[in-house]
Formats: structure tokens, C-alpha cells, sequence
């Protein structure tokens, strides 16, 4: 039998691992798909590429694939999500100097209270006519709106207060050298490389401001969903063998020597499987804490793509691009999220399967037992750092009682 081919396009981050372990160690090969790893250097790339036909599928930032599909910055080309490749990965990095003026301690900041330090210096600099900026890697990236998020929620008003600009993230820590930004939200491992350089100090892991939040997605034209279901739903069952093989004891080491190659992230391979082992160096020069799920790959059906996630990232694009809610946009962004894939491929094995496909976000404080089609589901704290809940079924309540 004749191997189906899936070019994939990727940017050098660590949650870029499920297709690259999945190619590297046979996961792909089992299910009879010959994967072929594109790398760039930025997300538009990977978007462009992905639309032209160059590849087949992309690593990509969750709301890149829903504002491809509503026809944000270009026209629009519907994208389908049958699996998400991971929650949270990200951090909030301040440059050295903002650091020092926010008074960040050895361990990572609360929301609340470094946002209101930063809420001080935010407002001295924009009196002074040098106002702070923060780069994140994309107009349409959850990097974005869990930053603005946050800066809204603790009373900064993002493109009033302060800056924010597109930084790619392996030009991340550079940035933060160079002076061009104050501070930076990316992925891992470039928030590491920034502090074992001397130039940032991490302050928030993102999920600190949205536990469980959406990131990475594995992302394609639906015209390849429709076309080649089979091998879809081969390849889908390929990321979830390398999603629990990356999360078994004992197989850090090896990921982190795979992940750091050249061809792959090309970075340190320390900074490497700090990220996968959720240890985090905060400041320059000190111990790597542990914050337990700072990458989440695969316990509660992380990989699962709930609608109610896309909703919410639809309802940060509607609030930040400052339009006005559409009723018919935010089915169609919720359409981009595809349960029913995931579903289909993973019938029959020992993946739980949730029995909804939208939930409440950010209503949890403790574990739970949710309902599922297939084996046993439980659910663990997905909050808000500011305690709000998000109902993916009435979006425009939501909205209105935004700061």
C-alpha cells in the first residue's frame, strides 16, 4: 500500500512536537501516512503556504485558522481544526529594564499584582510620550488576546496605554535586546532563550491569565478535510499516539534531543526540555521553578477541539479589531473547530470522547467528571485569572460586560 503524503508546515516552537515526534518516531508510519516537515519563520508563511497548496496542513496559532476562514486581511479560505496540538506553552516576558521598574521577584508574578505595577509604569511612560510596547507574534494569535486579556482585565487599555506589534518568535528574544520592544508574549522555548541571554525575565506564564487556554492547532484547507477524510483521520490518530508518548515518564530527554535539531527548533537543548518538563528559569542566571502544566499535550482531552474555544477566540477578534458582533461569523468560527473528525478517527480506542462539543470555559475550580461517548473523562481548572466564565451561546453578553 502506497504511503498518503502530508506536507506540514511548522514554525521552530515546542509545541511543534506532536507532527514532528509523530514523523520522527513511526506514529505516522503505523497509520500509513509519509509526513514531510516545511519550516518557516512566520506565521503569515505558514498561512500562505497552507493556502497555495505548498502543504497540506499546518502547526498554527488557533485563531490564525479562524480568521483565515472569516476573510480577516485577505479573502477568505474556510480552514477546518480536527485537533488541537496543545493548551498554554506561553509566557509573558518583560525586558530587563521593564522588569526591574515592575520590582518582579525569583518566582513568577500574579496577575493581579504585576498588573497593577505595570499598570504604574504603563502610565508614566505614556505621560512621558514613550509609551510601552509588547510584541506578540501575530495579529490573529492567542499570544495576542491572552495579553490583551490580561492588560484589559487589570486596567491598561491595549492601543490607548500601550503598544502592541508583531514580532516573530524566533526574532523574539532580539527584539528585547535591541530595545524595539518592553516585552515580549511568545512560545517556548524563546521566552528561555530571552532570559538565559540576560535580556528578559519572565513575569506570567499564560496560564496563569487562562488556564487550559487554546494554542496550537493542526490546521488545513476543508477542501483536504472533504477529499482525503481517511488519511485525515489516520493522521489524527498518529498525533494522539505521539501526544501520549510525549507525556509518558522517561520520554523528555529524547523528545527535547529531537525537538532541538537543526532541522526542527534549532535552539538550546536545555531551554528544550525545560519547556516540555514545566520548569521554567524565570530571571537570568536562576533555577528553573516548576509550575505544573505550563504545557498541556494531552491528559483531559487537551487535543480535543471544542467549539466553545473557538468562540471565544472569535470573541477577543470582534473585541480587538473593535467590529461588531455577527451572529453568522461566530457559527462560522465555531465551524472551524471539528469535533466530528476527531471523533470519527478516534471511535473504537481508548481515547475518551467527550460527549459535548461545547462547554462553559473557565467555569472550573477543581477537577470533574464530564460526560463522554468513550472511556472516562475528567476535566480540570480551565479559570480566568479574573474569574469571568465565557458562554460560548450567548457571545454578546459576553462582550458587553468586558472592561
Amino acid at each position: 500500500m502506497t504511503a498518503e503524503i502530508f506536507r506540514i508546515g511548522f514554525l521552530p516552537l515546542v509545541d511543534a512536537a506532536l507532527p514532528i515526534l509523530a514523523h520522527e518516531l513511526g506514529f505516522a508510519e503505523r497509520e500509513g501516512i509519509r509526513v514531510e516537515l516545511v519550516r518557516d519563520m512566520t506565521w503569515a508563511t505558514v498561512r500562505d503556504r497552507l493556502l497555495y497548496g505548498h502543504t497540506d496542513a499546518a502547526h498554527m496559532i488557533a485563531p490564525l485558522a479562524i480568521a483565515t476562514t472569516l476573510g480577516r486581511d485577505r479573502p477568505p479560505v474556510p480552514l477546518g481544526v480536527p485537533f488541537v496540538l496543545g493548551l498554554n506553552g506561553n509566557a509573558v516576558t518583560f525586558s530587563s529594564a521593564l522588569a526591574a521598574e515592575v520590582g518582579l521577584s525569583d518566582g513568577l508574578g500574579d496577575p493581579a499584582d504585576t498588573g497593577a505595577a505595570l499598570r504604574a509604569v504603563a502610565g508614566a511612560r505614556k505621560a512621558a510620550g514613550k509609551p510601552l510596547r509588547f510584541g506578540v507574534v501575530h495579529r490573529y494569535s492567542s499570544h495576542n488576546y491572552m495579553l490583551r486579556y490580561w492588560l484589559a482585565g487589570v486596567g491598561i487599555r491595549p492601543d490607548e496605554d500601550v503598544e502592541i506589534v508583531v514580532t516573530s518568535p524566533p526574532f523574539a528574544a532580539d527584539a528585547l535586546a535591541a530595545g524595539e520592544v518592553d516585552g515580549i508574549c511568545v512560545g517556548e522555548p524563546w521566552n528561555s532563550i530571552a532570559v538565559d541571554r540576560g535580556v528578559g525575565h519572565i513575569a506570567l506564564a499564560t496560564a496563569q491569565i487562562w488556564r487550559r487556554g487554546v494554542e496550537k492547532v493542526l490546521a488545513m484547507r476543508e477542501t483536504i478535510l472533504d477529499e482525503r477524510r481517511e488519511a485525515v483521520e489516520a493522521f489524527v490518530r498518529a498525533l494522539h499516539a505521539a501526544a501520549a508518548h510525549f507525556v509518558e515518564p522517561g520520554s523528555a530527554e529524547a523528545s527535547a534531543d529531537i525537538l532541538a535539531r537543526p532541522e526542527y527548533l534549532d535552539a538550546p537543548r536545555d531551554a528544550v526540555l525545560r519547556a516540555i518538563t514545566d520548569r521554567i528559569r524565570v530571571a537570568p542566571g536562576g533555577t528553573p521553578l516548576h509550575y505544573p502544566d505550563f504545557m498541556f499535550q494531552y491528559r483531559e482531552a487537551a487535543n480535543f477541539p471544542w467549539r466553545s474555544q473557538a468562540a471565544w477566540l472569535y470573541s477577543q477578534m470582534v473585541r480587538w479589531d473593535y467590529m461588531a458582533f455577527d451572529a453568522a461569523q461566530a457559527a462560522a468560527a465555531g465551524h472551524v473547530f471539528r469535533p466530528d473528525v476527531y471523533r470519527r478517527a478516534l471511535a473504537g480506542s481508548t481515547a475518551p470522547l467527550p460527549g459535548a462539543s461545547s462547554k462553559l470555559e473557565g467555569g472550573l475550580d477543581e477537577p470533574i467528571g464530564a460526560g463522554s461517548t468513550q472511556g472516562r473523562l475528567t476535566l480540570g481548572s480551565d479559570r480566568f485569572f479574573d474569574g469571568r466564565a465565557f458562554d460560548p451561546d450567548d457571545i454578546e453578553a459576553y462582550l458587553a460586560e468586558s472592561p
